[in-house]
């Protein structure tokens, strides 16, 4: 049975969530980066994408309005929201500050 998204930003595992847009040159430029990140946090950290096009009411809850917007939640709290392409690096040390 697949999580609905309140269950999975709801858990005590930080949840880095991707607000994206299949037409946004950026938000493709994100994928590898986020296909890495995935790679090196395993199981310690999930990264999900959300298409705001497709998902208009979640994008309007957490008042999205520029894509690519990166959200971390950890037990249902934003933890921390940047928009904008980052390295891998720099979302590893996000996760790792800002989440217990």
């Amino acid at each position: 049975m697949a999580q609905s998204f309140s269950d999975i930003i709801n858990s005590s595992t930080p949840t880095l969530v991707d607000f994206f847009a299949e037409w946004c040159g950026p938000c493709k430029a994100m994928k590898p980066i986020l296909d890495d990140l995935k790679n090196e946090l395993g199981e310690s950290a999930k990264i999900i994408k959300i298409d705001v096009d497709k998902n208009q009411n979640a994008a309007a809850k957490y008042q999205v309005r520029g894509v690519p917007t990166l959200i971390l939640f950890q037990n249902g709290e934003i933890k921390w929201r940047q928009s904008g392409v980052l390295s891998v690096n720099d979302l590893k040390k996000v996760i790792t500050q800002h989440t217990s």
